[in-house]
């Protein structure tokens, strides 16, 4: 098992902690990686595209001509689809775009890119917040003293009291601060670096091995 420094809201190193090589030290699976994402970014669609068919545009409804005599290409309706104002063929209607992978495959991707992460240094344990009062500046003061950039996923335990930490977190970009139970493939790829405290680890670990 690897160990890793477990440091204060100063930057101070205050212990150490032994990873779980099953959850934070396995070879990155891009497959699984790649399908995981691609699953929640299609659940993030809204799928709100319409197109109207030529049964639900106006107008029509008689033949525009007779059928023969004319010269002209027989037609039924104004509203047919090669005419101005008619309907589309094939266009889009409102669906639901989300699905699901097996998962076994989404456990494999969160435990890949928790294992990028920590094999790119990009991942940080700290011992637990303590901020007496919801306050941006007091956080962007504990950012720094961590040297967490701004694109920085905070995930803390289920049963820790962060609210005023959560608070003061909201105004800072690109920062999110989330449980352990919350934690996604997108989230953990997109931030530039993972911060968790000691608890969310524990959890996690229990979670995934």
């Amino acid at each position: 098992m690897a160990k890793i420094d477990v440091i204060n809201q100063e930057g101070k190193v205050v212990s150490s902690l032994e990873l779980n090589d099953a959850v934070f030290g396995i070879e990155p699976n891009q497959q699984a990686l790649f399908d995981a994402l691609k699953m929640q970014l299609a659940g993030r669609r809204q799928g709100t595209a319409s197109t109207k068919g030529r049964s639900e545009v106006s107008g029509g409804g008689r033949k525009p001509y007779r059928q023969k005599g004319t010269g002209r290409a027989r037609q039924g309706s104004i509203r047919a689809t090669q005419f101005r104002g008619g309907g589309t063929v094939f266009g889009a209607t409102p669906r639901n775009y989300s699905y699901r992978i097996n998962k076994k495959v989404r456990r494999l991707a969160l435990k890949s890119a928790l294992s990028e992460k920590v094999a790119e240094t990009a991942f940080s344990v700290l011992d637990k917040f303590e901020v007496a009062e919801p306050k941006t500046k007091t956080f962007v003061s504990i950012m720094e003293a961590i040297q967490a950039p701004k694109k920085t996923l905070f995930v803390v335990g289920q049963n820790e009291d962060v609210q005023n930490a959560y608070l003061s977190s909201r105004n800072v970009p690109g920062c999110t601060m989330m449980r352990s139970d919350l934690i996604n493939v997108f989230d953990l790829v997109h931030a530039n670096k993972i911060v968790m405290t000691s608890a969310a680890v524990q959890e996690v670990e229990e979670a995934l091995a």
